[in-house]
């Protein structure tokens, strides 16, 4: 598996990706909204990485790194074909788009994911991830997000004392 930055020339194929998601189907994505989403992401420097075998691409990842919240980077999509999860493409390109994060001075990633998706919920939290609240009717009417986090910054060492 090759994971690379994504280039105009993968747009169709992310698209084909996002419209094919039945997730993304709850959340009215269409092949339109995407790829201007997508244009918008490559032309405003997101980090969008994109998982590919001999010119298959089966994934990718888009972070919107940002110095609010202390510098922290946004999660906005993680996206692996159906079929192709539980092979290790979710795990490497999230290890891809952290050290990328961090790369641009992020010391946090923050994500949302739908909170009834136990799946991809239980897979952040193997990631490292912590769970910090919900959001209802955050993102889409009638749909609860679940907030994590995922902190790189080391805090400083207490040393003796009581702490207060």
């Amino acid at each position: 598996m090759r994971i690379a930055r994504a280039t105009r020339a993968d747009i169709p194929a992310l698209v084909q990706l996002m419209t094919a998601s039945p997730l993304l189907r709850r959340y009215d994505v269409t092949a339109r909204g995407a790829r201007a989403s997508l244009l918008d992401a490559l032309r405003d420097r997101d980090i969008v990485l994109v998982a590919a075998r001999q010119a298959q691409v089966f994934g990718f990842a888009w972070v919107v790194a940002t110095h609010a919240l202390d510098r922290a980077a946004y999660l906005r999509l993680l996206l692996v074909a159906e079929g192709r999860q539980s092979e290790g493409v979710g795990a490497g390109l999230l290890g891809a788009a952290e050290r990328s994060a961090r790369a641009k001075g992020c010391r946090h990633m923050l994500l949302l994911v739908t909170s009834s998706n136990r799946r991809a919920r239980a897979f952040y939290a193997r990631e490292g991830y912590r769970y910090v609240g919900r959001l209802p009717d955050f993102a889409r009417p009638g749909l609860t997000e679940a907030m994590y986090v995922k902190s790189w910054r080391r805090l400083p060492r207490r040393t003796g004392g009581s702490g207060r």
